[in-house]
């Protein structure tokens, strides 16, 4: 994939860069006027959230410039460390640690191999089928039979979530668009920014005018303002990308408003797991974001059902 030869996805670096480049600037003049110790940690989450966009952007358009098998490396590599904070934070006993082998160092990166290796069908079946009737497998030849159920279903959860659905982000690079042949770096771009803006949006949405909470036991910085602020913003972002997708004005904000309402409901149900852990954050990996699965839960709701949207828009 050669950006010099997409002046398109050019562009979309291009903007991105300069949105970091504003972010910068805003958040140094905010540090040089903090005046109170509650405006200064503000803003110094402010800068770390904007320094670590900057590492995950660079990250990301190397992967893009590296062709598809450099982006499914990437994800990979994120759904490991995904995979490794979801089982770091529903604890497992020693008769599990077989069976986490298996899914870490066999099952994750096959499941990526089918992908790379463009296997439609073992990429499909891998974890929902044959996954799912293993782990119960091996964990019962441990012979360990407290809490079997929940112990298995945990795992299952965690696999399905972290890998299978993260998965199908980079997935995107391997759709079946006969009419967009060689684009989709644009359109996996187009995704990430419209799932990334969504949490952004409804987050400042939320701080300047959220008082009506969602779902306050769940998520108490959720708000209605938040969402439909947020949500609208992205989608009159989504229909401005239009150019960079296969689709018309009108479907891209349809696409947009799509991934914005399942990104929102796949932050909703990680917080939930989140509390009933009693933890604020998956991890501490990611500066000012928390850890991996903090910054891939909206992505991981949205992936696999914009993958087969899209697919099914265009008669795959």
């Amino acid at each position: 994939m050669n950006f010099t030869s997409d002046p398109a996805l050019l562009y979309l670096l291009g903007g991105t860069l300069g949105v970091l480049v504003l972010a910068s600037v805003i958040g140094w003049v905010l540090a040089k006027r903090a005046a109170t110790d509650t405006a200064k940690i503000t803003v110094a989450n402010l800068n770390a959230r904007t320094k670590a966009w900057w590492t995950m952007v660079a990250v990301f358009a190397g992967a893009l410039a590296v062709g598809p098998v450099g982006t499914a490396v990437m994800f990979f590599f994120s759904s490991f460390m995904a995979l490794r904070e979801f089982i770091t934070l529903t604890p497992t006993k020693p008769a599990d640690h077989r069976t986490l082998f298996w899914v870490f160092f066999i099952i994750t990166p096959l499941h990526y191999y089918f992908l790379a290796t463009q296997w439609y069908i073992m990429f499909l079946i891998l974890i929902p089928v044959y996954a799912f009737l293993f782990v119960p497998m091996r964990s019962a030849l441990a012979g360990d039979c407290e809490n079997f159920l929940e112990r298995t279903a945990k795992i299952q959860w965690g696999l399905m979530i972290c890998v299978y659905c993260i998965s199908y982000a980079p997935a995107i690079l391997w759709l079946d668009l006969p009419d967009w042949p060689h684009q989709r770096a644009k359109l996996l771009f187009w995704f990430i920014t419209v799932v990334e803006m969504s949490d952004v949006m409804q987050y400042v949405w939320g701080k300047i005018c959220g008082k009506h909470k969602i779902a306050p036991t769940v998520s108490p910085s959720k708000t209605w303002e938040g969402f439909l602020g947020g949500g609208l913003t992205t989608v009159g972002l989504g229909a401005a990308l239009w150019w960079a997708t296969p689709f018309s004005p009108l479907q891209a904000a349809g696409m947009a408003a799509l991934v914005v309402l399942m990104g929102f409901v796949g932050g909703l149900v990680m917080s939930a797991i989140k509390r009933d852990r009693g933890v604020k954050d998956w991890g501490g990996a990611i500066a000012g974001h928390g850890g991996f699965m903090d910054r891939l839960d909206s992505l991981a709701f949205a992936a696999p059902v914009f993958f087969h949207a899209t697919g099914y828009f265009f008669g795959r």
